[in-house]
């Protein structure tokens, strides 16, 4: 385990408020939103994160592809989806976690995550991020 993957890991669990943490060559960015959205404006930014380390409470097949878009090289999960292992597995992506699900639910727990739904027919990363992105608009006008 790299240095950046263990400060990773130790921003996540330094408070339970935080949700995910990246960093690279030691330069550490922690975040408190929920689900992908900080995933996403991650991949909105100009931040280039290719070989970063990161730390994350759930990651599902979705977030799974957002990171292989950023490149990342390393991937710490509370838990993760079985298809999330498959994405990483795929695309030589080191990865660790605590407990390993065979699918991500909604918030409600009442099925599976929109997120998941988005992506579940498609394993190319890009297509991913515009069936996310497609999801996310839909479910504003609702």
């Amino acid at each position: 385990m790299t240095g950046d993957w263990t400060l990773a890991i130790e921003a996540l669990h330094s408070t339970r408020e935080n949700t995910l943490a990246i960093c690279r060559d030691g330069k550490l960015s922690v975040s408190t939103q929920r689900g992908i959205k900080p995933l996403l404006e991650l991949i909105g930014s100009d931040e280039d994160l290719r070989g970063a380390s990161a730390a994350d409470r759930i990651v599902g097949k979705a977030a799974a592809m957002l990171y292989v878009l950023l490149g990342v090289k390393a991937v710490y999960a509370e838990v993760l989806s079985e298809t999330a292992r498959d994405i990483f597995e795929e695309n030589n992506i080191e990865y660790r976690y605590e407990t390993l699900t065979d699918h991500i639910i909604n918030r409600r727990g009442t099925g599976l995550c929109p997120m998941e739904e988005a992506v579940k027919e498609t394993d190319e990363p890009h297509a991913a991020l515009v069936a996310i992105r497609n999801k996310i608009a839909e479910m504003r006008k609702e």
